[in-house]
């Protein structure tokens, strides 16, 4: 299969249908689960397809180095590449990473004020303008009302995608949907929300906030525990 058919046969497609054309250029996104479920596939499956797109990818780490984000990224793609028959996979590894930055908090203390500086960076000095940026683990507990200001400015300024993973614990107050919602107070900056729900046999991604609309529909995507790709229910 070629790059363009996998682009094509993403369930990322599908997860655009369930939401009115997917997160869309100047929103922000939220990825929700309990440690260890997926957050970090969740994010790098979307930049995997951003960057097999030709889209310009920034992927934040609050928590890892650059390294280990990019082993993470290498493993994905080789079980990607072979689920998917991909031709030229050489070729296709290195567009994605010449289609993406990591860059790693993980000595350095995470701001949103650094993480403007750095999309700003790459924009004017690096010729690389970021069509998506992805913050692992984004400090939601320690942020508030400006600091969320701030990053949706940052999606309209950039003209870009900004997803956020937020961790959710146990005693996680749930919402009217009955899933732990951590960042619920930050709703009216946040157009799409999605909670990573375990199964036995995998994750079902629950959609708990689908821009303006007052129903939210399900997704019809899973995430495979295994190879930590996307797949539709139908295969799931």
């Amino acid at each position: 299969m070629y790059r363009k058919e996998v682009n094509e046969r993403s369930p990322l497609r599908i997860f655009e249908k369930s939401t009115h054309g997917g997160l869309g250029r100047g929103n922000l996104g939220v990825v929700i689960s309990r440690a260890g479920v997926g957050k970090t596939a969740f994010l790098v499956d979307v930049a995997l397809d951003d960057a097999m797109r030709k889209r310009k990818v920034l992927h934040m780490t609050v928590n890892n180095t650059v390294e280990a984000v990019r082993n993470f990224y290498d493993k994905m793609f080789v079980e990607l590449a072979k689920s998917t028959h991909l031709e030229h996979p050489d070729e296709v590894r290195l567009m994605v990473e010449q289609n993406r930055h990591i860059h790693s908090y993980k000595d350095v203390s995470f701001s949103v004020d650094r993480m403007v500086g750095v999309a700003r960076f790459l924009r004017d000095h690096a010729d690389f303008k970021v069509d998506a940026v992805l913050v692992d683990n984004f400090p939601f507990a320690s942020s508030g009302e400006e600091e969320m200001r701030a990053v949706k400015q940052l999606a309209e300024e950039m003209d870009c995608e900004v997803w956020l993973s937020a961790l959710s614990h146990r005693d996680t107050k749930k919402n009217e949907l009955g899933y732990p919602d951590p960042v619920e107070q930050f709703d009216p900056f946040i157009a799409v929300k999605i909670y990573l729900d375990p199964t036995d046999d995998y994750i079902r991604l629950r959609l708990l906030k689908d821009h303006d609309s007052k129903e939210v529909d399900e997704m019809g995507v899973d995430l495979d525990p295994t190879t930590l790709l996307l797949k539709s229910h139908q295969t799931a």
